[in-house]
């Protein structure tokens, strides 16, 4: 058993209902996506990262669950779901589910019986107040979208707390028996094979909420009783935390606080998803070399994960607000790009304009940074957007395989589709496929194939810290990971104009080097790299 398998993997993430039809209906599903998994392997990804498969009433894309313990109809049965894990595995593929216990849906049958009768052992399974609360309209996750986190409910007279829709209640995270469900929910997909959880809101789970409280009062030794409850069952399971919060409190998050136990296993790098942002709008590297020099230590267990763009907005909010203006300037122009005032609401390859160069090289600055990289559907052929559709799900369109009507998704006709195609004429189906791209050994998906194995090949970057080199350039990145088998150096060219780097002394190899991955020919490396020249 390989008990830090995360540190080496590539996630891809993997919206079932978009990904593909298998009945034809018009949704996709857990067959159909099954059927496609030697596109995901070939693709190079060891994990499949799956968005919730619950059933939900989808006010919030199934965020909003009403069962923990079964899989949506219209996705298709618990069976499939372990047919699913089982191929995965055949595919040298791990599966990692979203972990949604913040909330519930108002229409979950704990909610239901909590706000019927005030003696329901479900009614403390949430947060109520009997008087209207002070702090009312304060905390909202989605401003300009949501209007107030307590809500007056007339069947139970009483209000009741929520961080995020009105339509989806906070769990009383302080109650034993919330816990104790918590703990059973994760044993039962642990039973059916998932190598972890992606646990949705992570600094939400463990806050204490209380009305005419505003302050945030968590709980971090309840990631202690997580971590034991998924240990025990699985040795070699993982969590990857969402958690957006501030350098001071992500080692809360890990475990690297003095007499605390090891915690969550993997970080989401929010800080470092927007420096990058950053860092493409300028053309300057400087952003990403402050994030990394002054990152956050984590523990040995533990790893980042990086991204570029998720499954919700591009979230710009740990930059000032004038470095966001600059980074909207750039990729997101229009009102109808933007969300929540604080991100963008566009797949990367509309952001950047389409530009083949520009895509390559913010993908290989993903990869080569430290951590494990996580891929959206769709990215690996430069999908595009829908920007007519309302808040994220601009970016969770179905996935393009032909040129047809329906992109090969599903037989239903268009109308009928869990989403629209993207129309758009530069990235939408006809132009943007996977069987266009498979037959092209130029094309975008064949360089994503090349550089997710050239990734593979050097373990010094998912396991070693690293080192910053100055490169002399303010466009230039220039970094380094160390390790038993030998040295991997990184450059990466910001700028539009070719330039020659000189790192001087700053090297110390003791082999020859040579090329694993560029994007062209170099030709015969100087033994020294006192010279490199590097395209723009």
């Amino acid at each position: 058993m390989d008990e830090r398998w995360y540190k080496r993997a590539v996630i891809y993430c993997v919206e079932v209902d978009a990904f593909q039809d298998s009945n034809g209906d018009g949704i996709g599903d857990l067959r159909g996506l099954t059927s496609r998994l030697g596109h995901i392997a070939r693709l190079g990804a060891t994990c499949l990262w799956l968005n919730p498969v619950h059933p939900s009433p989808g006010r919030d894309e199934g965020y909003d669950i009403t069962d923990f313990y079964t899989v949506h109809p219209q996705l298709g049965t618990v069976g499939d779901f372990v047919d699913l894990v089982d191929a995965a595995g055949d595919h040298g593929m791990r599966v990692l589910v979203d972990l949604v216990v913040n909330h519930t849906s108002v229409d979950h049958p704990w909610f239901q019986a909590a706000r019927a009768d005030p003696r329901s052992p479900y009614r403390d399974w949430y947060v109520w107040s009997d008087h209207e609360p002070s702090d009312r309209h304060q905390g909202m996750v989605f401003p300009g979208v949501q209007t107030e986190t307590w809500t007056y409910d007339e069947t139970a007279s009483a209000w009741y707390f929520h961080r995020f829709y009105d339509f989806e209640p906070d769990l009383n995270h302080a109650n034993p028996a919330v816990r104790d469900e918590i703990r059973k929910i994760m044993a039962f997909w642990l039973r059916l094979g998932v190598a972890g959880f992606r646990m949705d809101a992570a600094p939400f789970v463990i806050a204490l909420a209380r009305p005419d409280h505003p302050e945030v009062v968590r709980d971090f030794d309840f990631l202690n009783q997580i971590r034991n409850w998924l240990s025990w069952r699985r040795g070699d399971g993982v969590i990857l935390a969402e958690a957006n919060v501030p350098d001071d409190q992500l080692a809360l998050y890990t475990g690297r606080q003095p007499g605390s136990d090891d915690r969550l296993q993997m970080l989401f790098n929010f800080r470092l998803n927007a420096r990058m942002a950053l860092a493409l709008a300028r053309g300057r590297v400087e952003p990403i070399t402050t994030a990394l020099r002054t990152s956050p230590d984590l523990p040995n267990s533990a790893q980042w994960v990086t991204f570029i763009r998720n499954h919700d907005e591009e979230d710009l909010s740990q930059l000032t607000d004038a470095e966001r203006e600059e980074v909207f300037a750039a990729f997101a122009p229009g009102d109808d790009m933007r969300i929540y005032g604080r991100g963008i609401r566009r797949r990367l390859a509309p952001m950047l304009g389409g530009d083949r160069g520009r895509l390559e090289l913010a993908y290989s600055l993903q990869f080569t940074l430290p951590g494990t990289p996580v891929v959206r559907y769709g990215e690996e052929i430069g999908m595009g957007d829908d920007l007519s559709l309302p808040e994220r799900n601009s970016i969770r369109t179905p996935m393009q395989w032909s040129g047809g009507a329906t992109a090969g998704f599903s037989t239903a006709e268009p109308d009928r589709l869990v989403r629209p195609i993207v129309s758009d004429d530069r990235f939408g189906p006809k132009k943007v496929n996977v069987g266009l791209q498979r037959g092209d050994p130029e094309s975008l998906l064949t360089w994503f194939e090349r550089v997710l194995r050239a990734l593979r090949e050097c373990p010094e970057v998912g396991e070693n810290s690293c080192e910053v080199l100055d490169s002399g350039h303010p466009s230039v990145l220039a970094h380094r990971f160390s390790g038993p088998s030998g040295a991997m150096l990184f450059l990466h060219n910001l700028d539009d104009a070719p330039c020659t780097v000189e790192l001087g002394d700053q090297l110390d190899h003791g082999g020859a080097p040579a090329d694993a991955f560029a994007d062209r020919s170099y030709g015969e490396l100087d033994p020294s790299l006192a010279r490199l020249e590097l395209n723009g």
